[in-house]
């Protein structure tokens, strides 16, 4: 099943999760959670990363749970608030693949 995970950041969050980059990368690539499309939110400006957003694909919301809770942008407190919803993708118009 899918799920969509919307992470909104504490708002003195950035230095920490710039500190923190690297640690979440390798953690995404190694988790049995496997993350469909992710990426930061960012602030009207198009620069300044405010959250997160993933779609990933798991058995259970439980596992949903765990990937985000042992992310390292939650051990560093990145994230202030985090919503975590099953998603039934209707529409993928995705014609590139952006890194």
């Amino acid at each position: 099943m899918l799920y969509v995970v919307h992470c909104i950041d504490f708002e003195d969050a950035l230095p920490r999760r710039l500190a923190n980059y690297d640690a979440h990368k390798q953690y995404l690539a190694s988790t049995p959670v496997k993350t469909v499309i992710s990426g930061p939110l960012i602030a009207e400006d198009g620069v300044t990363m405010i959250g997160s957003m993933f779609i990933v694909e798991a058995e259970r919301l439980e596992d949903v749970v765990s990937f985000n809770h042992n992310d390292p942008f939650q051990g560093a407190r990145v994230w202030a608030d985090t919503r975590i919803h099953p998603f039934l993708m209707r529409v993928d118009n995705r014609a590139l693949k952006i890194d």
